[in-house]
């Protein structure tokens, strides 16, 4: 087997889509190299199964249990909460659709309620059992798994390896050598100066779980992804909910008009939303906390969650010494292979700042392996990223903005159809949603595409497929779809950008 050695410095990003050789040439690794990955999350166990694959002896250090804070605090704990939050914003349109609760003893019609502490058990419980299913993945692959803490060593042998400085989690400590090192270590919920969590009363994303009772009233700070996933969540789940936004409005970044969407649905249900504000300091006071605001307004609540973004967890793990460079932000720096700026060290995931997406950490550490064991690979194309924000309803996106469109960055055609009109949505009784599709104006290729949609997640795997395969809108139009169907609506919306011979 063969490994590609990286120069000292991050290379230029190879061409889109081709397959790429290191221009610094192929160094020989002698078969059953040994591979050494630090974090078990999405980047580091999907690395490992690959290099597994390709013949290599592997060792994952991992001190929170495999699937890391993707598997454990993370991505499956709450998308697991908004599942059981969509089964509330279902039952919302059950009187529509003829559905009625018996009434109860005193003749009221029944309503659903919400036990947070058998809901948050499940939600733990189904991340244990998900973290289970990857270990035993690894063990029957072969794979070595330490439980605790991995360091680069700063000297590199005249061979190439690395030892890697192993802390168990009983505080033994050994060293381990390795031929191909990946870092996958991350990142963790940022926190305000002022306002640290106590796990009780404030909390970030990762502490959410340890609520037993719903929430007399939870304010929100911070209205990007994670902040608006868990709003959206306890407003259904029945928990009256203030969003504090910095911005003019929620999402900000996403697609203008799901984002707007997204805001209308919110206040639809109820949930107060305070734009322009910015909160500069969370306090406890006995069992209620007071979110004070940067201009003199406090709120006054029983929770606070703390969503304002992540840090990546690069402090401590020898990098400076080892020759690995990182940015301000405290960001391992990589290239579209996932090298960092030390020989045979890659990166990937959070702990990288490339996409904070699970997929592309997953990605990111497959494309290292793929790479270092001198495999063929092609190189991250953010472009072909799908992402989706689980709110009610969902939305999902793919490629070229409309923004990119509007400023003239891309000379391209948009089209964006409402749900309301399709049979199938109006069967199920969704009112809200749309699907846009972004084309090439000369070519009419698609570029891009947004879904807005319960199951949008699901719903954009057609536009990926175009994005990715270079389709143009007539090819997708020309698919037969099935009568009705919510995915009827893409090829629709792609009919309307056809190009005639004239255009």
């Amino acid at each position: 087997m063969t490994t590609h050695v990286a120069p000292t410095e991050v290379p230029p990003a190879p061409v889109e889509g081709r397959r790429v050789q290191d221009a610094a040439g192929p160094s020989p690794v002698r078969e059953g190299s040994h591979v050494v990955v630090i974090g078990g999350g999405p980047g580091g166990y999907e690395a490992a199964l690959v290099a597994a694959q390709l013949g290599a002896r592997v060792t994952v250090i991992e001190r929170q249990g495999l699937g890391g804070s993707a598997v454990l605090t993370d991505v499956v704990p709450s998308k697991t909460l908004i599942a059981t939050a969509e089964w509330m914003t279902v039952a919302d349109s059950a009187a529509e659709l003829g559905i009625r609760a018996d009434g109860g003893p005193d003749g009221e019609v029944g309503r659903l309620s919400v036990d947070l502490g058998i809901v948050n058990e499940r939600v733990v419980r189904l991340a244990r059992h998900q973290s289970r299913d990857i270990a035993t993945r690894l063990e029957r692959e072969g794979i070595t798994v330490i439980d605790g803490t991995g360091r680069l060593g700063g000297k590199i042998s005249d061979q190439g390896t690395r030892e890697v400085l192993v802390t168990t989690a009983d505080d033994g400590e050994f060293s381990v050598t390795a031929d191909i090192i990946l870092v996958a270590t991350g990142a963790s919920p940022r926190v305000l100066p002022g306002s640290e969590p106590d796990g009780e009363r404030i909390l970030t994303w990762a502490q959410m779980y340890n609520l037993t009772t719903m929430p007399e009233h939870l304010v929100v700070v911070g209205s990007g992804v994670t902040g608006a996933e868990f709003a959206g969540a306890y407003n259904a789940l029945g928990a009256p909910v203030t969003l504090v936004s910095s911005r003019d409005r929620v999402l900000p970044g996403e697609d203008e008009d799901a984002a707007e969407l997204i805001e209308g649905v919110f206040l639809q249900r109820g949930m107060t939303v305070l734009s322009r504000s910015r909160a500069q300091a969370v306090r406890r006071v006995g069992d209620r906390v007071e979110v004070e605001l940067t201009d003199g307004r406090v709120i006054e609540a029983s929770h606070c969650l703390l969503a304002v973004g992540a840090v990546p967890n690069t402090a401590d793990l020898g990098l400076a010494e080892a020759g690995v460079a990182v940015s301000e932000s405290g960001h391992i720096q990589v290239d579209r292979v996932s090298r960092t700026t030390a020989l045979r060290v890659y990166a990937a995931g959070d702990c990288t700042g490339v996409l904070p997406l699970a997929s592309v950490a997953a990605m990111q550490g497959r494309i290292a392996m793929w790479h270092s064991l001198g495999d063929a690979v092609a190189p991250l194309d953010r472009d072909a990223v799908t992402a989706n924000i689980f709110t009610a309803p969902e939305i999902a996106t793919i490629g070229v903005p409309e923004s990119a469109v509007e400023s003239g960055a891309v000379n391209g055609s948009v089209t964006r159809l409402p749900l309301a009109r399709n049979p199938r949505a109006k069967m199920l009784g969704i009112r809200e949603g749309f699907i846009k599709v972004i084309s090439d104006r000369a070519t009419g290729a698609v570029l891009g595409g947004v879904v807005v949609a319960p199951r949008a997640s699901e719903l954009i795997f057609p536009l990926a497929i175009a994005v990715t395969q270079r389709l143009t809108v007539d090819q997708l139009a020309n698919v037969f779809t099935i009568y009705p169907s919510l995915s009827g609506s893409i090829a629709e919306a792609a009919r309307t950008l056809h190009r005639t011979g004239d255009a």
